[in-house]
């Protein structure tokens, strides 16, 4: 599902965010990527997605080498791909509907089949008696959760979230990690990029470690401070 070979990434003059990345991550797992600020975990997703290339190495995800995809052809892509960021990126002036439809009419999808996807996807998230407020309306949880319906609302075969818990107290936090559960066992891989040590401790998936841009652990049912 996702293949990093010899994958460094330098951001001018000098900054490596990346040194010499090589990992493979199969279709339908779960996976943490911790590391302190700066050690590369953002890059890593971006590169995933393609918003970034390589400096060197090569990045192939689905079977697609990024390097061989024009940039006019990465919405194409992206379909495929559902990113939740730690800062929501909602649309402010759509409704919690509305922002999780206007990723499938984006796609040219008739409006019946839009209306049933987004309803699906917010009953999901428990969101469908929220689904005529704006972002401003809801709770920092609610709007987490209307990030992740709008990341799976066009069923990926891959999902990444950066921080998804970073913003919120543990309950809420709670909450959103067992939607993630509950869409990694619809068979979506999931990548998620954290500093929160109790929620990998208790989940004991896969753990990828980067410090300063390298990868320096990589352990199935592992911890946060795994050596």
């Amino acid at each position: 599902m996702i293949e990093l070979l010899g994958v460094s990434k330098v951001y001018p003059p000098d900054i490596v965010a990346l040194r010499d990345v090589t990992l493979k991550v199969e279709g339908g797992e779960f996976v943490f990527v911790t590391g302190p600020t700066g050690s590369g975990k953002t890059t890593l997703l971006r590169l995933l997605i393609g918003d970034v290339v390589p400096t060197r190495g090569r990045v192939v995800v689905g079977g697609v080498n990024l390097a061989e995809v024009k940039r006019g052809d990465l919405p194409l892509f992206r379909r495929d791909v559902g990113v939740v960021f730690q800062d929501f990126k909602l649309l402010p002036h759509k409704t919690a509907y509305e922002n999780v439809a206007f990723v499938l009419e984006a796609f040219g999808l008739p409006p019946r089949e839009v209306r049933r996807r987004a309803m699906e996807a917010l009953e999901m998230v428990g969101l469908v008696h929220r689904r005529r407020l704006f972002p401003e309306q809801l709770s920092g949880g609610e709007q987490q959760r209307l990030a992740l319906a709008r990341a799976i609302v066009n069923m990926p075969s891959l999902l990444l979230a950066d921080e998804p818990t970073g913003n919120l107290d543990p309950h809420t936090a709670s909450d959103v990690v067992k939607l993630l559960l509950q869409i990694n066992a619809m068979g979506t891989t999931v990548v998620v990029a954290t500093h929160n040590r109790e929620l990998v401790n208790e989940l004991r998936k896969r753990v990828i470690s980067l410090r300063d841009g390298v990868l320096v652990r990589d352990v199935r049912g592992g911890t946060y401070d795994d050596e």
